[in-house]
């Protein structure tokens, strides 16, 4: 029996997201048509909107739905100048014209918030981060749904969100914007997503997303990540029990908590994500836009730990689903892969 220990890659289809989609999927009309068919499709697309917003803490700013966080990033970012730190996601750092420096606790200090960009927690080590006021983007891409937070305290003019990493479908995320924010259309043509983003809306993804978004806040306002952190604090005691040179990721920094970062200097990374995966588990070595790239973590380097260490970490991401048996499961699994490590190795 497999089981799935990557949820800041991705997250499985919340029931509710499915039915949600599957009722859009009967919805005939263009959002942008003025008949009957199409008023349904804009109220559809318009309660979704609304129903993120809701779910985000963002009543009264603009919710403009992408195909994706990455484009969002884009968005956002493109042509401003963004200052921004090596631990951003790919996806922001490709935007960034001026590096800001990380401190080995995974902190990035930003003296001019109004131009910068900072995400809320890291998908590789789980780190969350204290945004400054005045910031001008926030990517909340990991944090959404699984810390308590709301765009209108958070104090930033612009955020990132994806559905697909709170239970939603893949290929749609949003760009929310504090009212009066100025943003550039990418894709030009029609005057969808109020001029910001042309293109025929996915009203089946805006329903997917503004359902899991529902729930996901459901979920977190009942405690289920506080019994999800249970798990990942009992995998990290197993295993330092057993294997006391294992080095945890932001161990004593404030963290996601579903995520554990951890490395055994010399043992690759991505040999233990094969071997794991032979046995049943499904974990990553880095964030999953980087899967495949043999190569230290760029986050890992960027807090000061040498090509060794950036090269050996993995991931391990938790979901409400997980069970103390299958925690306990790859726990065995890892540390009997370990030994035969280091009897090569000897």
């Amino acid at each position: 029996m497999r089981a799935y220990l990557d949820h800041n890659a991705t997250t499985p289809l919340r029931p509710e997201a499915r039915e949600a989609m599957i009722a859009a999927m009967d919805v005939v009309g263009n959002p942008s048509s003025v008949h009957a068919e199409g008023r349904k499709a804009k109220s559809l697309l318009e309660k979704a909107r609304a129903d993120v917003a809701s779910a985000f803490g963002a009543d009264g700013a603009d919710v403009i739905f992408t195909s994706s966080a990455t484009e969002a990033a884009a968005l956002a970012m493109e042509g401003r100048g963004f200052s921004g730190s090596s631990v951003e996601h790919d996806a922001v750092r490709a935007w960034i014209e001026n590096e800001i420096p990380t401190a080995a606790d995974g902190s990035v200090t930003v003296d001019d918030p109004a131009k910068a960009t900072l995400q809320i927690a890291n998908s590789e080590t789980g780190i969350v981060q204290k945004l400054p006021q005045g910031l001008a983007l926030c990517d909340a891409t990991q944090a959404f749904g699984k810390l308590p937070i709301a765009f209108n305290w958070l104090g930033c003019d612009m955020a990132i969100v994806s559905a697909h990493k709170l239970g939603g479908p893949k290929g749609i995320g949003a760009l929310v914007v504090k009212r009066g924010t100025d943003v550039q259309a990418r894709l030009k043509g029609g005057g969808q997503e109020m001029g910001r983003r042309a293109g025929t809306e996915n009203i089946i993804g805006a329903a997917g997303f503004a359902a899991a978004a529902t729930a996901a806040v459901r979920d977190l306002d009942a405690g289920v990540w506080d019994a999800v952190k249970r798990l990942r604090d009992l995998l990290e005691t197993t295993l330092a029990d057993a294997a006391p040179d294992t080095i945890f990721i932001g161990k004593d920094a404030d963290r996601l908590p579903n995520t554990s970062c951890l490395a055994v200097p010399g043992w690759k990374g991505e040999t233990q994500v094969m071997q794991m995966d032979l046995a049943g588990y499904a974990i990553s070595a880095g964030s999953a836009c980087s899967s495949g790239k043999v190569k230290a973590s760029a986050v890992l380097t960027a807090m000061g730990y040498d090509a060794t260490v950036a090269s050996s970490a993995i991931r391990v991401s938790l979901g409400p689903e997980n069970t103390e048996e299958q925690v306990l499961g790859f726990a065995n699994k890892w540390l009997t892969q370990l030994e035969k490590y280091r009897a090569k190795a000897a």
